[in-house]
């Protein structure tokens, strides 16, 4: 009884665990400045949070979408401003844009780890 209760817990687990990862754009990131980036499921999108480096722990942007393409808020930890954002992903690369008014625009490419 306990032992069918502990495998079904881990199953049921497992499941959820699979679903999450599914979304191509959770997952741990390599930044252009070499630090690493952890993306992850949160409300209804995705957060993204540094994991190393000056400002470890931060959380500097919100993403919604599915698939390949998804659009948010992009905050540069250095100076604190937030932009308008998007993320794609092509193979192992994810290419994250931040615009401001939509004109002026930097964008950087990051490496799955």
């Amino acid at each position: 009884m306990i032992r069918t209760l502990i495998l079904t817990a881990a199953i049921a687990l497992a499941a959820t665990s699979a679903s999450l990862a599914a979304e191509p754009i959770v997952g741990n990131w390599k930044t252009a400045s070499g630090e690493t980036a952890a993306i992850t499921p949160c409300g209804g999108g995705y957060c993204i949070t540094l994991k190393t480096g000056k400002h470890a722990g931060r959380k500097i942007g919100s993403m919604s979408g599915g698939g390949n393409d998804y659009s948010g808020e992009i905050t540069d930890p250095a100076n604190d401003k937030t932009y308008s954002g998007s993320a794609s992903i092509s193979g192992s690369s994810l290419k994250m844009k931040g615009c401001v008014l939509k004109v002026l625009c930097k964008s950087q490419t990051w490496s799955r780890m």
